[in-house]
């Protein structure tokens, strides 16, 4: 029962390390996550809400003091004798504190599509940063599949070297029975010492794609990290959402927000004043002396000079709206060439890969007769060993035809935006 129980409590600890896995999709993910750029996002949000809450302080009362001491040569007197009235002149050196207060009450509604236009503004922003982030996950696609397709020719050549192994293995039985010839044996040594310079050459490449992969997640991959084979929808979906076509939307709602800006600039202003002040004279200029006064009312201004450009302006805002429609036609065509190009690509693939298929399968038929021939010294080791390479270079093909395939797949759906 002690050896039971002790057994139950190291076997937690006696179990091999779990090998790390990571998926295409967490690969976006923290890549996403760590890239510098993913920074402008939050600083342009910042200053569209700065700029936005300083447009709506226009509506806030508007304050200002100013303040003047004059020297006039001459002031204005009256000269009819009045029996009785004395009617003294300014003094020709006048001061005036004056404190003006402006309250907006309508504005044709220009804050509030200068407000709209600042939000659109942001989008369009936003939306560049999306574009540029979409792009980095073909870096990614290429150091991913990159590794997988390394993967894929590292378990070959353990295949290989199986075949290799088994080789030797036999023909030293041979030779030490005096059946066969030491210079077979030291053939297939020579042919194994290759595959595992091979293999040190493949190891060094997944190790330099593993690392800058790493950089861009912001993570250390150890030597050992495998990666899940992505799996890709094959039915093909109709639609493209690529980030570029929001983002001519949003130019398409911000040269919107300036045309209603146009219209807002041809209504008047209206807004309330209050105007007080300490000066000599006051509002009584028969009145020589210090003196307290103030004026209110209603301003309304009424700028008709936005008259005169109206018609070019909104010409130009219509050519700008014409622009981004052609370059949403050209984006569109070009992208639907790509998938097409992309959908000829897999099926040509697929056609391939049936035929890989039916070649290894003849190759390992002939394999394994050369093996039963070497066995019984029917053939030499170089014979053996152009079979054994027969087949892999059939395999190699056909892993390079599937990493093309899933390469060819992942591409459709960045193309066409699902990724």
């Amino acid at each position: 029962m002690k050896s039971l129980l002790l057994l139950l409590l190291m076997g937690p600890l006696l179990l091999p390390a779990q090998q790390p896995v990571l998926s295409l999709a967490k690969a976006y993910e923290l890549a996403t996550q760590n890239y510098p750029l993913i920074k402008q996002k939050q600083l342009l949000t910042q200053t569209s809400n700065i700029n936005i809450d300083n447009l709506s302080k226009g509506f806030l009362p508007q304050f200002s003091v100013s303040g003047q001491a004059t020297y006039q040569s001459d002031v204005t007197q009256v000269n009819i004798p009045i029996p009785g009235v004395s009617i003294n002149p300014a003094s020709k050196d006048q001061y005036k504190i004056i404190a003006d207060i402006n309250q907006l009450i309508y504005d044709g509604g220009a804050i509030a599509s200068q407000k709209s236009i600042q939000q659109f503004n942001d989008n369009t922003e936003q939306e560049k940063i999306a574009i540029e982030l979409y792009k980095l996950k073909e870096r990614i696609n290429q150091l991913f599949l990159g590794v997988l397709f390394l993967d894929a020719q590292l378990k070959q050549l353990n295949l290989v070297k199986e075949d290799l192994g088994n080789g030797i293995n036999r023909t030293e039985a041979q030779v030490n029975n005096g059946v066969a010839f030491r210079s077979n044996l030291n053939t297939l040594k020579a042919e194994l010492l290759k595959a595992e310079q091979r293999e040190i050459e493949l190891q060094s490449s997944r190790k330099g794609l593993t690392d800058v992969l790493g950089l861009f997640i912001n993570q250390p991959l150890p030597a050992n990290v495998q990666l899940e084979k992505p799996v890709v929808a094959t039915a093909v979906t109709p639609g493209i959402q690529r980030p570029e076509l929001k983002f001519y939307s949003m130019q398409e709602q911000l040269l919107d927000g300036q045309y209603k800006l146009i219209g807002s600039r041809l209504k008047p202003r209206a807004s309330i004043f209050l105007q007080t002040g300490y000066g000599r004279p006051g509002l009584n200029f028969l009145k020589n002396e210090f003196a307290f006064f103030y004026t209110t009312g209603i301003r309304l201004n009424w700028n008709f000079g936005e008259w005169y450009t109206k018609k070019n302006d909104r010409q130009l805002v219509d050519i700008n709206k014409r622009s981004v429609e052609v370059q949403r036609e050209t984006f569109l065509l070009n992208t639907n060439a790509a998938l097409q190009q992309q959908q000829a690509e897999m099926d040509k693939l697929l056609q391939l890969i049936e035929k890989d298929n039916a070649i290894i399968e003849l190759r390992v038929k002939v394999k394994d007769a050369a093996k039963a021939q070497l066995e019984n010294s029917v053939i030499t080791a170089n014979d053996y060993l152009r079979e054994v390479n027969a087949e892999d270079q059939a395999r190699q093909s056909l892993i390079t035809h599937q990493v093309q395939l899933l390469q060819a797949q992942i591409n459709y759906q960045a193309i066409s935006g699902k990724q």
